[in-house]
């Protein structure tokens, strides 16, 4: 069967591969959508390669083909998602021997409860495929402890920030203003419920966050009010003007990757006595994740759908694209 699998450094390539073989504990998948990640794109250009090629491919849905004797609590049928951070040898298509851009996917120790989560009859495999970046962006505003009625700041409108946009909206944090230089991701961020969009092209961020979020007192000039930022652009300007601008008592949320140092003045953090947290993987609770999407429908966040032989085609669009969302590998038309 086809994998997609890297073999270094810009080097992917759709590979032949031999059907796996399943234990009494384990369960087979057949994959109907995989998401394509930044992190994806990332590994690609770094070469990521643990002295052997590794298959690629984590935000995945699909139907249980097979399951061991062992497995209980599902059945074959089933709709479900996986959860990457708890298959086999390490993340699911992060330096596993498994990845989920493959029509059949083997998951090891399935029994254990937290591998696979059944689906909603009715939601969409392309819907489903936003359970793990959602995740994602759930964990960031998790992790920035936000409530109704805190103003909230979102930098990058790309399917994370998006995502933390939709959690926040749900939770009834609705004084939020979303940061992107790509109106059509702007449009998404609306819709996925941003009270404010900015354009940095336009505009002076920090400025209209005055006016939006009011100002907050700070020994060198009034400051925007704003309480909390989720830097999910993976711009580095951005953390230290969050900094150098942001409020006394802010807090930032950094859930985008930054791969380089990045300089800062540190004495605005001692003075604001501002909180900086990362954020990482998802809620305890993964179903978390499936349930909001019960809630709200984010199907919008697809921008694009490819077929497994046109990964490339896809991978072009996630690099070349500012404006696209979500892009989606769907295996045999699935839907």
């Amino acid at each position: 069967m086809k994998q997609i699998m890297l073999h270094g450094a810009n080097d992917w390539r759709l590979d032949d591969i031999a059907e796996p073989e399943p234990g009494a504990r384990d369960a087979l998948i057949r994959v109907a959508a995989c998401g394509i990640c930044g992190t994806d794109v990332s590994y690609i250009h770094m070469g990521l390669n643990p002295g052997r090629p590794i298959p690629l491919g984590h935000e995945v849905v699909g139907v249980v083909e097979w399951l061991g004797d062992e497995v209980a609590d599902l059945a074959i049928g089933d709709r479900v998602v996986v959860c990457p951070l708890n298959v086999g040898d390490g993340p699911l298509g992060t330096g596993a021997s498994n990845g989920g851009l493959t029509p059949l996917l083997h998951i090891p120790e399935a029994a254990n409860g937290r591998r696979l989560f059944r689906l909603p009859d009715d939601m969409p495999f392309t819907t489903a495929a936003l359970t793990e970046p959602l995740a994602v962006g759930m964990q960031s505003v998790n992790q920035s402890e936000a409530k109704p009625g805190d103003k909230v700041a979102v930098f990058g409108c790309g399917p994370i920030g998006l995502m933390a946009l939709a959690t926040l909206a749900d939770r009834g944090i609705d004084d939020t203003v979303a940061i992107d230089f790509s109106p059509a991701r702007l449009e998404l961020a609306k819709r996925m419920g941003a009270r404010h969009v900015l354009n940095p092209s336009e505009v002076d961020v920090f400025e209209e966050l005055k006016r939006f979020h009011g100002t907050a007192p700070f020994m060198f000039g009034p400051t925007a009010a704003t309480d909390i930022f989720i830097e999910a652009s993976g711009a580095d300007a951005v953390i230290d003007e969050v900094l150098q601008k942001g409020r006394v008592d802010g807090v930032l949320i950094v859930v985008a990757l930054h791969y380089r140092p990045v300089k800062t003045n540190y004495v605005n953090l001692l003075m604001k006595q501002f909180t900086v947290r990362g954020s990482m993987e998802y809620p305890k609770r993964f179903e978390d994740a499936i349930e909001l999407l019960e809630r709200r429908d984010l199907s919008e966040i697809v921008t694009h759908t490819f077929s497994l032989e046109e990964f490339g085609e896809g991978l072009a669009v996630l690099e070349g694209s500012k404006d696209c969302g979500k892009v989606m590998i769907l295996m045999d038309g699935a839907r």
